[in-house]
């Protein structure tokens, strides 16, 4: 490997980064359309609002998975859904702008958010083979 691939992929994973952010924003604006419970009041509001829940899924909800493993074992992983749900829930008890009028808003909101940013992912990141 040489030097000059290696600033190349760190770019990469930065725009990536970058990109995926983008993109939870653009699903955090559309939501409201599908549902009328899910408000965001700005396009800085869904950029907040994106990388807040960027941070809590990655630092918060694997703690929460780990800590209710009985719990979703017996449920066959459903409580997972409750999960995202009381996340998604929170982070928009925490956001100025981003708001969720209850539980089952938050549980659909979360569900509706995750298959809408797979989506966009799926559509607008390109996937190389052999790269995470």
């Amino acid at each position: 490997m040489t030097g000059a691939a290696r600033p190349r992929r760190h770019e990469s994973r930065t725009m990536r980064l970058f990109l995926t952010w983008l993109i939870n924003a653009a699903a955090l604006i559309a939501l409201p359309y599908l549902m009328h419970s899910v408000t965001v009041s700005s396009v800085g509001a869904a950029l907040i609002a994106a990388f807040v829940l960027g941070l809590v899924n990655t630092l918060i909800r694997p703690v929460l998975v780990l800590l209710t493993l009985p719990i979703t074992l017996v449920s066959m992983g459903l409580f997972i859904l409750v999960i995202n749900a009381l996340l998604f829930w929170t982070v928009a008890q925490w956001v100025d702008g981003f708001s969720v009028t209850g539980f089952w808003s938050a549980f659909l909101g979360a569900i509706l958010y995750s298959i809408i940013s797979w989506s966009l992912s799926t559509l607008l990141i390109n996937q190389e083979d052999g790269n995470p």
